[in-house]
């Protein structure tokens, strides 16, 4: 049995806001969440996703070296 955390704690364990766990639960990004009532439950072990803003290092795209 899978043991779930509330989006607080989760927000703490990561070091995000709870309002960026929630975001992230709506748009699916963590696997195995639950919704109940107005309380997202995250799993215990899930991983803090990647953040989807910034691309990974020697992937710019419209440098001078590309040129």
């Amino acid at each position: 049995m899978l043991e779930y955390i509330p989006a607080p704690e989760a927000a703490t364990k990561w070091g995000i806001s709870e309002r960026h766990v929630q975001k992230l639960c709506e748009e699916n990004r963590i696997p195995g969440v639950a919704k109940f009532s107005r309380l997202w439950l995250i799993p215990k072990d899930a991983e803090k996703p990647a953040d989807g803003r910034y691309k990974k290092r020697g992937e710019r795209i419209g440098t001078d070296s590309d040129m």
